[in-house]
């Protein structure tokens, strides 16, 4: 469903993605499981795993991006995806600069609108291609919501990369 199409006036909105299900956030979050069991049950689904996790973390940063360290692996990771050749050695990189004692200081403000494309969309998904093709527009939907931290992202994966390539 898209965002535009709701009204936030029920129960049954959920208060980080704005799609209408059943028990709001709580029914919102019962769809993303249902998502990850198919990911973790069925190889097929799994090639997209980090990039639906991180899509839905920045739709929900109030629940999963609490400090400043998970917001930049969410951020970092959903840029690296879409943006860069070698996700994984970009995410390793990442892993290791925030490792240890590292302050990060987390943005104040976060989109008001985070993307037209929710969970359900790729919930409702048929195979495992088309889950595939879905996360990714989500993912570019909800990235296009957060392009005012699209630099800081790039910042740190290349402070990522350099301090990488000093060891």
């Amino acid at each position: 469903m898209r965002n535009s199409e709701i009204e936030n006036t029920s129960d049954d909105v959920c208060d980080g993605c704005g799609t209408v299900v059943s028990e709001g956030r709580a029914g919102c979050q019962r769809f993303f499981e249902e998502v990850l069991v198919k990911d973790y049950s069925d190889y097929r689904y799994a090639r997209t795993h980090r990039l639906m996790v991180d899509t839905y973390c920045l739709q929900h940063p109030d629940a999963y991006m609490r400090s400043g360290k998970s917001f930049a692996v969410h951020l970092t990771g959903m840029c690296a995806a879409l943006e860069y050749e070698d996700s994984a050695a970009i995410n390793r990189a990442v892993q290791r600069w925030l490792n240890g004692a590292r302050i990060i200081a987390k943005p104040a403000q976060m989109p008001a609108h985070r993307g037209d494309l929710t969970i359900m969309y790729i919930h409702s998904a048929t195979d495992a291609e088309e889950h595939h093709r879905r996360v990714r527009e989500w993912a570019r939907s909800v990235w296009a919501a957060w392009s005012e931290h699209h630099d800081l992202a790039r910042q740190w994966i290349d402070e990522a990369k350099k301090e990488s390539e000093k060891h």
